[in-house]
């Protein structure tokens, strides 16, 4: 395979492209047959001595198709069902996540390379990177979550981050086979969810928040109703009947922002049957608490260090949303509408993910402090029953199910 080769045929399948006004992501079957055709010319005029022979067809047909319908010297890191994120930091310094564990690649990029590579990702996205704008979240075609931002936020290159999601759990039975969960735990909290208890997840970056929320997600009973909302679409849920919705950006004259506050409100006016919230992280977390409140099951995840100190950010955030939220409305609020907070753990030496602890949120505050009971608790290496019960036992038995077998692991 020549870099020549590769490039003239390239620049051919481009021209098509143009002549057609097709969307090459979006059509990939239409540019494959323009490559095949440009590939079966470039062998009849190789046959009169014009061109040289192809060493390899099918590796330049691969370079072709990965440069103009996918991310070029990138799209082998997005085909690798093992890379769970790619980043740059500058041209010559790209990185991906294998298995929990960052490794940096061979990949060696231009500027230009860069830019162009953010420039196609973002155009089937409706989003936009300038100036006025330096920051962007998106998400691709295939449903990875792309981040960038652009100096001078960032010093000299453009940072790039495509988060995959590599989807390996849908249900907590995926999550017992993964390692993440015991099947007592897992039996438990299919058992909550299927009661519409509300659930918050917990955990650092990359602890597996969004596949926990997503395998949870699984529990909800088929005939149910599900609106979510979040700042760019990442939940992928196998549920019959579900409404997905994220944030749009302010336009290039600052209007017609929606914001996550609006979604979650709008999501009452939609007949739910509950309400998922990819990431609370400001004001929108009083607009999930009026909603648990209002009767409506919900889950939704948080960044913290452990299930008390997400409990606390709750308690914390929905005073964003003006002078006129006090604590003394919102801390029993929490203590309330919250009935468990699922901490997880990532393992920075060997990248796995885990569940540390399952805290019930028993419905009392004294002193501004919320009472909590741990209900299953990491002792080294095992998921252990802790001391503490759930809340609400009596919408779980009302639901059919046993507490004290569930508990009992029986």
């Amino acid at each position: 395979m020549t870099t020549g080769a590769v490039a003239d045929i390239e620049g051919e399948v481009r021209e098509r492209i143009r002549t057609t006004g097709m969307d090459p992501r979006r059509d990939a079957a239409q540019v494959r047959a323009f490559v095949d055709e440009a590939l079966a010319s470039w062998e009849k005029r190789s046959l009169t001595g014009a061109v040289a022979p192809l060493a390899d067809a099918a590796g330049t047909a691969k370079a072709v198709m990965d440069a103009v319908a996918g991310l070029g010297p990138l799209q082998r890191y997005m085909e690798d069902p093992e890379i769970e994120e790619i980043w740059i930091n500058g041209p010559r310094e790209v990185f991906v996540a294998r298995g929990g564990e960052p490794e940096l690649t061979t990949t060696l990029l231009s500027a230009d390379e860069v830019r162009d590579l953010v420039e196609q990702m973002l155009r089937s996205s409706g989003r936009r990177l300038d100036l006025s704008s330096p920051f962007v979240d998106a998400t691709l075609p295939g449903g990875e979550r792309l981040h960038v931002v652009i100096p001078e936020i960032t010093r000299e290159h453009w940072a790039v981050n495509i988060r995959k999601y590599v989807a390996r759990a849908h249900t907590v039975t995926d999550l017992v086979r993964l390692g993440s969960l015991t099947a007592q735990a897992a039996a438990f909290l299919d058992a909550a969810v299927d009661s519409g208890l509300n659930i918050l997840v917990s955990g650092a970056t990359q602890a597996g928040k969004t596949t926990m929320l997503g395998a949870l997600a699984g529990s909800v009973p088929p005939r149910e109703r599900i609106v979510t909302c979040e700042e760019v679409f990442e939940l992928a849920l196998g549920n019959r009947d579900v409404v997905a919705m994220q944030c749009r950006q302010p336009s290039l004259e600052g209007t017609g922002e929606v914001p996550l506050r609006r979604l979650v409100k709008e999501a009452l006016r939609m007949r739910p049957s509950r309400i998922i919230i990819g990431e609370v992280r400001e004001a929108e977390a009083l607009d999930m608490l009026i909603a648990l409140n209002a009767g409506i099951p919900g889950m939704g995840t948080i960044h913290a260090n452990s299930a008390r100190d997400a409990i606390t950010k709750m308690c914390t955030l929905p005073l964003l949303a003006g002078e006129n939220v006090s604590d003394r409305f919102v801390i029993p609020t929490v203590a309330s509408a919250l009935d468990l907070v699922v901490h997880l753990d990532l393992d920075l030496r060997t990248g796995a993910r885990q569940v540390r602890e399952v805290v019930g949120v028993m419905g009392r505050a004294d002193g501004g402090v919320i009472e909590t009971s741990t209900i299953f608790e990491r002792r080294g290496t095992e998921l252990a029953r802790g001391p503490g019960f759930p809340p609400r036992e009596e919408r779980l038995r009302s639901r059919g199910h046993d507490v004290a077998r569930l508990l009992a692991g029986a």
